[in-house]
């Protein structure tokens, strides 16, 4: 994780059947909370994890006097199967470990979040839904699958269905992984480091925008040449975390879709359409993952959503506290959903 990991809290589900058929046996989620849940169990913003990340990396969004406030709300960061902290393949007894690990879908760990809050809480009711990327998407799931219990959205640089140049990227980000000799179809006996730097430098050309790279904007964090901040950036982004643990993000990033699940059964527009909750959907003008015209189509469907577009050069960084104009703008929609 890029954040140093700071103390949280773990849910044993126990046996939790998984979209794609595989039980997973003793499954553990993550978590971090923020604030207090008042006696009405009504002041709840769920705010889970992205790509890569832990609940420590979403604290640039949480304090006092700003939209997520723990003297006012009750915050939960809940961390994402695979992600090296809630149960992973890095962390999961044999045979599911690994790369046997099974696929996870962002309805699993929606639904598996819905879990923790009832069960440990006792939370029926969501003030806001909120998340970055990935977690983005799983905000968009929890707006979708439980339309009369979470009152308002907000995704920022994320979509509810992974469109098809995303899913190809990621393709290549995958590749530049696996095809490291090291990998071993996963049965590594060291991590393939070789690939987690190939994975970095990919990500580098496509995390921030051309616009951002013009400017040398790399300048200002303090590197004399763009290859310095290549080395000393992207080189290391990835050490420390598992090969399979991302790879198993990937997947689940790829297959992200907020209809795929009983409920609407493959009908994209009836998922949209059946998110009431008060939405703000804030993309950024330059993301390469996530553009403001995937977005337009999505929030279309959506009768209660506002596109509210991000202008920054910061690409997908807009949505991730890199850039604290961007997060002021963030910030200000938040505020607005909870006002």
């Amino acid at each position: 994780m890029s954040a140093e990991l700071t103390p949280y809290d773990i849910f044993d589900a126990g046996r939790v059947h998984l979209q794609c058929g595989i039980t997973l046996p003793n499954a553990k989620l993550a978590y971090a909370t923020f604030g207090r849940l008042n006696s009405a169990c009504d002041n709840v913003i769920v705010y889970p994890t992205r790509y890569g990340g832990s609940h420590a990396d979403n604290a640039f969004l949480i304090g006092p006097g700003m939209a997520l406030d723990p003297e006012k709300y009750f915050i939960v960061v809940p961390n994402m199967l695979g992600n090296g902290v809630s149960s992973s393949p890095s962390n999961t007894a044999i045979p599911l470990a690994g790369p046997d690990f099974p696929a996870i879908t962002q309805y699993d760990n929606v639904m598996l979040q819905e879990r923790l809050l009832r069960e440990v809480f006792g939370v029926e009711k969501i003030r806001l839904a909120c998340g970055w990327s990935m977690g983005g998407q799983q905000a968009f799931h929890w707006a979708a699958l439980f339309p009369d219990r979470v009152a308002a959205m907000a995704c920022f640089c994320g979509q509810a269905i992974t469109a098809g140049h995303t899913y190809v990227f990621l393709e290549g980000v995958k590749h530049a992984l696996i095809t490291d000799p090291a990998w071993k179809q996963g049965r590594y006996t060291e991590q393939p480091w070789r690939g987690m730097t190939a994975k970095g430098r990919v990500w580098a050309g496509w995390v921030l925008s051309q616009e951002w790279f013009r400017q040398e904007l790399w300048r200002g964090m303090g590197f004399v040449t763009l290859e310095d901040y290549l080395k000393n950036t992207w080189d290391a982004m990835y050490y420390g975390l598992d090969a399979n643990d991302m790879l198993s993000l990937i997947r689940t990033w790829q297959a992200c879709d907020i209809s795929a699940n009983p409920l609407y059964n493959g009908d994209r527009n009836a998922a949209l359409a059946a998110i009431t909750a008060r939405s703000i959907v804030l993309p950024c003008r330059t993301d390469f993952y996530f553009p403001p015209e995937d977005n337009a189509r999505e929030v279309a469907a959506m009768p209660n959503a506002e596109l509210r577009v991000i202008d920054s050069v910061w690409g997908h960084y807009a949505g991730g506290g890199r850039n604290q104009p961007d997060t002021d703008t963030i910030d200000a929609a938040l505020r607005e959903l909870l006002a």
